[in-house]
């Protein structure tokens, strides 16, 4: 017959938060460890991807980490990847390159006119 266990924690349901495996010890006793949660990559706003130079840690743990190690020395550095921050001022540069080609084009169009 199978040695019992008996459980660390008073919570007796198997859920994501009590997962449990039994371990020997040296001595031959049979023991219980409470396994924690795997702990997600935080992702890019825009893509989803996964932030490169950002731990992936369970949310408390962030707290214990400084500043430097929870964001990229970049614009958006923390919360969006590379590519997708390039993509965002590219297209804004074009957005304000357009809007004065059209002022430019409306002055000549008002200035043919006169």
């Amino acid at each position: 017959m199978a040695q019992r266990v008996t459980l660390r924690k008073r919570q007796p349901y198997n859920t994501t938060s009590n997962r449990r495996r039994v371990v020997k010890t040296p001595g031959g006793k049979l023991v219980v460890h409470h396994i924690k949660k795997l702990a997600s990559a935080p992702k890019c706003g825009d893509c989803g991807t996964a932030l490169p130079g950002v731990p992936a840690l369970r949310p408390r743990e962030y707290a214990t980490l400084s500043k430097r190690q929870k964001t990229v020395n970049r614009a958006y550095g923390g919360s969006v990847c590379a590519p997708c921050v390039k993509q965002r001022i590219t297209r804004a540069f074009l957005i304000e390159e357009a809007t004065i080609v059209k002022r430019v084009l409306k002055a000549k169009a008002v200035g043919g006119k006169k």
